[in-house]
């Protein structure tokens, strides 16, 4: 289900799915639309602009945050035209599963754009790497993430997009028992709790993006 309030670019986007295969049962140009919809045939997945009449601020992102709110079954995928790092942060603060928040411009690569449905709706995450990249330039400085090894980096920059441990290793090159060492490595130096009663891979992409 889609909602964007630029018509060229939605019924460009419903052809796209539609070729590859997906069914769209809705393409709406506003958030109280999406919302109604989503209630009367609830999809699997949701893509909302961030912004979206009437003010173009923050209509769809806060429609993403109601539909995880009351149905987090469904996967939220949110298109925005410029990294905005708090509604990053927002969207996944409440549980980082069947989430993801792409650039626009990242549409246009459509392997990439259809790759991010997929990982979403296996239940995991997809951020852009572009908002990964801006992320990694602001908060350099901080720790604990500062304290990263450039390859420990590597691998929660992966984890963050919502890659998992055998996808990682094939992208970085390097084994799958590197990947957990890594990220095991990674979750200590970011004080992240060794208890059965958090997802520890949750919380390092929550910190990430936080910090």
């Amino acid at each position: 289900m889609l909602a964007e309030d630029s018509t060229l670019l939605r019924e460009g986007l419903v052809r796209l799915l539609i070729e590859e295969g997906h069914d769209v049962r809705a393409a709406v140009g506003d958030a109280e639309t999406l919302l109604r919809r989503v209630g009367e045939e609830p999809p699997e997945i949701v893509v909302p602009d961030i912004r979206m009449p009437p003010t173009h601020t923050d209509e769809g992102l806060r429609a993403a945050i109601e539909v995880r709110k009351h149905r987090p079954d469904i996967g939220v995928l949110v298109l925005s035209q410029h990294i905005e790092r708090n509604h990053a942060a927002q969207l996944l603060s409440e549980n980082a599963e069947r989430v993801g928040y792409l650039l626009k411009d990242r549409v246009a690569q459509v392997e990439e754009f259809l790759d991010a449905l997929e990982r979403i709706h296996a239940g995991g995450v997809a951020i852009d790497p572009e908002v990964l990249r801006q992320l990694v330039f602001r908060t350099a400085h901080v720790d604990p993430l500062a304290r990263l090894t450039p390859r420990e980096r590597g691998v929660i920059e992966e984890l963050v997009q919502g890659y998992t441990n055998a996808a990682i290793s094939e992208k970085l090159r390097i084994s799958t028992s590197a990947v957990e060492k890594n990220l095991n490595t990674v979750f200590d130096k970011l004080d992240l709790p060794r208890t059965t009663a958090y997802n520890r891979r949750i919380l390092a992409v929550l910190r990430y993006l936080e910090s």
